[in-house]
């Protein structure tokens, strides 16, 4: 546990903020499962490695988590495709596998299925788009929500099951209503596929879908976040730290996206990044939200005023 905590902090600095203000059983499964799909990002990210090897090692790290086989056998084939790879935190993290395995063996067996089902996705999810990566974008929008899908809609799919496992109060609430945890998941990879654009086009990649204009995608991305509200309204507000969590992830998407949407030009991402001080200001202000539902709106309406422009015209 001391290794998921250190790792989770090199690695992403938003997780490492968000991930602690779960529950403690709730706090290990999610820590866990952000680290296994950070692997599962790696391969993709990979830039110097073929198609055909990262589906590959994508299916040894599936059979690795799903135990079809030991652990050794996607670590160290993994370890030296990526020798030339930049990014030492993630390569460590790769070496830690067993590691971060033997911490989900520890999990439930209702919330050890849930990440299986997630990484299974994620994992063949990213295969089947491993040959889609062109300059000219994914074909279509379906295409495009199917994508946001797999690398991010399942982990709103994980993250309700897992709440569901700790809070029947909320399992309840969630009942016929769990596509909006899919909107939230994809609200968020829509923040990071648009902000992260400018470096996409750079290497000749884009996740954006080709037959889409910026301003309907921002549009697009802005019912998904009307769905993410919806979806954080239906946790109950004496699971404070279930909520925190959600709000806390989207809020800052959700100003994110604004700053897009008012600097639609932008040529590298550090435009519209949040500042330091703009992210820790509203860490302070979820603990005083998080549980008034009068306030979330309120910020949300506050926030995203040229986002709902845009999608108005």
């Amino acid at each position: 546990m001391a290794y998921q905590k250190t790792i989770l902090g090199s690695v992403s600095r938003t997780f490492a903020l968000t991930i602690p203000l779960l529950p403690p059983t709730i706090e290990k499964v999610v820590g866990n499962t952000y680290l296994l799909c950070r692997i599962v990002d790696t391969i993709e990210d990979a830039a110097d490695l073929s198609p055909s090897s990262k589906q590959a090692l994508s299916k040894l790290f599936l059979d690795a988590v799903l135990e079809k086989a030991p652990v050794s056998s996607f670590v160290e084939p993994c370890l030296i495709a990526l020798k030339n790879y930049s990014n030492q935190d993630e390569l460590d993290l790769i070496s830690h596998t067993p590691t971060v395995l033997r911490i989900l063996h520890t999990c439930s067996i209702d919330d050890q299925a849930a990440v299986s089902r997630c990484v299974s996705i994620m994992s063949d999810g990213m295969s089947h788009f491993h040959n889609k990566q062109t300059q000219a974008g994914l074909k279509d929008l379906q295409e495009f929500e199917q994508y946001c899908y797999v690398v991010a809609g399942v982990v709103g799919e994980l993250l309700t099951a897992i709440f569901s496992n700790h809070s029947p109060q909320f399992a309840k609430r969630i009942e016929g209503q769990e596509d909006l945890a899919i909107a939230f998941g994809q609200a968020l990879q829509m923040t990071n596929i648009l902000k992260d654009s400018p470096e996409d086009r750079a290497r000749g990649v884009s996740w954006k879908p080709a037959n889409i204009n910026q301003t309907e995608l921002l549009s697009i991305a802005y019912q998904k976040l009307q769905d993410s509200l919806r979806y954080i309204l239906l946790i109950p507000k004496q699971e404070i730290g279930i909520r925190r969590f959600c709000f806390l992830a989207f809020g800052l998407a959700a100003m994110t996206l604004s700053k897009i949407a008012s600097h639609q030009l932008f040529t590298h991402k550090d435009a519209v990044k949040l500042s330091r001080h703009t992210v820790m200001a509203f860490y302070g202000f979820t603990k005083i939200a998080s549980g008034n539902d009068a306030l979330i709106k309120a910020f949300f309406s506050l926030s995203t005023g040229p986002l709902r422009k845009l999608s108005q015209n």
